[in-house]
């Protein structure tokens, strides 16, 4: 596969040695080559970005969503706990009703444990990152969008060059303004 910035340089070898006729389309669509083939590297910057974001932002709620489930079972352990000591003859014995509400206590500690990491707290913490996420995600497809439409650009660009179909460089030339504006509003976070 070409690369856009050997295709650009191409152009513009072209343009500066070619057929002398005085037609300058090959050297400005070497420059709107040369512009959509930076715009692209950088777009692939956000979409790499935004693709590392959503890989740590996913494996963090994934271990937070374990770390909540390993709190579960053991609250249920020490509900159960409590209720099988509740059950006995002698429960009602000083040394069982301490175990009871030391059970008791441990499984309210493992369910909500304010500043620290009870299930309540995990709990945010792995929606916020699931929502973090979701949001590098929307980034990630916003970028690649982006990308897509300046190499469909840059291929009609090449195009034109090469059939002086000037229509096909006004069409990538939009489609290139067009890409940028909208990789533009995917940076700023406004769509």
């Amino acid at each position: 596969m070409v690369k856009p910035a050997e295709t650009a340089h191409e152009q513009i070898h072209e343009a500066h040695h070619g057929h002398g006729d005085g037609d300058h389309w090959p050297r400005n669509m070497a420059v709107v080559v040369s512009f959509l083939a930076a715009a692209l590297a950088i777009t692939e910057i956000g979409v790499k970005s935004s693709q590392t974001a959503y890989l740590t932002h996913h494996i963090s709620a994934s271990d937070t969503w374990a770390f909540y489930q390993a709190k579960n079972l053991r609250a249920v352990l020490r509900n159960s706990q409590a209720t099988m000591l509740e059950t006995l003859p002698n429960a009602e014995s000083a040394a069982i009703q301490e175990k009871i509400k030391a059970a008791r206590a441990e499984e309210t500690r493992m369910r909500d444990e304010p500043g620290k990491d009870g299930m309540k707290q995990l709990s945010e913490k792995a929606k916020h990152e699931e929502h973090e996420r979701d949001h590098a995600f929307h980034l990630y497809h916003g970028y690649e969008y982006t990308a897509g439409a300046m190499e469909l650009s840059i291929v009609l660009a090449s195009v034109s060059v090469v059939t002086k179909m000037k229509p096909l460089g006004i069409a990538a030339a939009l489609i290139g303004l067009t890409a940028c504006l909208y990789g533009l509003a995917v940076w700023r976070q406004l769509i």
